[in-house]
């Protein structure tokens, strides 16, 4: 799975959507999770500045 979204100058993240689906529930998962990620903004010179990013969200069954 892979989500797009912009990191803020601010550490937030915002605009999240699915890039690359593997199925819906699976998509909500992802996307709460990417909430919860904790980001430091990125620099240019000594300004921080927003980015658009990619994010690959790697799902594994669970093994019983």
């Amino acid at each position: 799975m892979v989500l797009y979204a912009v990191i803020r100058k601010d550490e937030g993240i915002d605009r999240i959507r699915v890039v690359r689906s593997l199925n819906p529930v699976l998509d909500e998962r992802a996307i709460e999770a990417l909430k919860q990620w904790k980001f430091k903004p990125a620099q240019l010179g000594e300004n921080s500045i927003e980015v658009q990013a990619l994010f690959g969200v790697p799902f594994r069954p669970l093994r019983q």
